[in-house]
């Protein structure tokens, strides 16, 4: 660790009786450089305390004077501000300043009250069920889930968005790969994963539905293509007869969702190009797009957040909540691992976003 000035002046304050040896030994210095700090710190003690032109009191280091071409004289004096002093003087004013500051009337806020004109997107990609110890990731997606409607429900939700899939299993089963063949290591075997992840979505979304209408949109993925369809299937079976709940199980690789002046693409992010991803979105629902004002695409796959804004319509990657495999610590990737929900409002497009961190 390297040691500055100001903390070896501070050791021999501190310990006035240890040799210049002793002190070099004990901070792994040299001696040439711990006799010649003392030497200057005793030469500093030896001058007398003054006040510097500007009226702050110091310590006069460099003093020198030379004759002009007049025959006067000129001086030239060197000041080091003593820093207790000054740090002294600015707490002073500090608290003088909230002293005056804590008189002043403050104003009255009044609380703006939303009427249920906001859809909150509950966005959760790439949890990668199979991956990891399966009990600590479905506490941790049902928790985030509830964290973050607690923190959006004052501002009125009209109705909740839950996008899932984007690798929403770790692989496509029991070849243990991913669609397009990468080997994986599941901790689950690959009846259960399928088992643990439709029980986990359809638990959330049973919840939520007893406080707002739920709007699901399955994203397959690129280590769940086929098992993800699957599942979007079993769930769409399991809430037929709920008129709060609806799914969009469709064979479509982009998913599109409208509400009110905003238009929200979905997908992946592992195929397409991310700066065509806005041109896409125009061209593959254009009557959307004309209906709309506010515009975003949400993606998965990179396990980070990551936002770029192309003609206006932004595109983001979502942060993911999974835990870091051997692979990817091997390859030295790492990602903050948090939930997000997104506000949208009918008239006035995005609102702005909740975070949940897990450490």
């Amino acid at each position: 660790m390297l040691i500055t000035n100001d903390q070896v002046r501070k050791y021999l304050k501190d310990n006035p009786l240890l040799t210049i040896k002793e002190v070099a030994i004990n901070l792994s210095l040299t001696y040439d450089r711990v006799r010649h700090i003392k030497q200057r710190l005793e030469e500093r003690d030896r001058i007398q305390k003054v006040e510097t032109p500007e009226g702050r009191s110091g310590v006069l280091t460099k003093g020198k004077m030379w004759q002009v071409y007049d025959g006067s004289w000129r001086e030239s004096l060197t000041f080091e501000v003593d820093k207790i002093e000054e740090l002294v003087k600015f707490k002073e004013d500090l608290l003088n300043d909230l002293t005056e500051l804590g008189k002043l009337q403050k104003p009255v806020l009044t609380k703006y009250k939303k009427d249920g004109d906001v859809c909150l997107e509950i966005s959760l990609p790439d949890i990668h069920v199979g991956k990891g110890d399966i009990i600590e990731l479905m506490n941790n997606y049902l928790l985030s889930i509830l964290s973050l409607v607690g923190k959006a429900e004052k501002f009125g939700i009209d109705r909740i968005l839950l996008p899932i899939g984007n690798d929403g299993m770790n692989s496509e089963g029991k070849r243990r790969t991913t669609t397009g063949g990468t080997p994986q290591e599941d901790s689950l075997l690959w009846k259960d994963s399928f088992r643990v992840y439709t029980t986990l979505i359809c638990s959330a979304v049973k919840e939520l539905s007893t406080m707002y209408p739920v709007d699901i949109i399955v994203i397959t993925g690129n280590h769940d293509e086929e098992r993800m369809f699957y599942a979007g299937e079993c769930i769409s079976a399991y809430f037929k007869n709920n008129k709060n709940i609806t799914v969009n199980n469709s064979g479509e690789y982009r998913k599109y969702y409208e509400y009110g002046t905003n238009m929200l693409m979905f997908t992946h992010g592992d195929k397409e190009k991310t700066s065509d991803l806005p041109l896409i979105l125009a061209t593959e629902e254009p009557e959307m797009f004309a209906r709309t004002k506010f515009r975003e695409v949400h993606c998965g796959h990179l396990h980070k957040e990551k936002m770029d804004e192309y003609r206006g319509i932004k595109v983001r990657f979502l942060p993911s909540i999974c835990t870091t495999d051997e692979w990817h610590k091997m390859k030295g990737y790492q990602h903050l691992r948090a939930a997000q929900a997104y506000l949208w409002n009918k008239k006035t497009g995005y609102e702005g976003h909740f975070q949940t961190s897990l450490v």
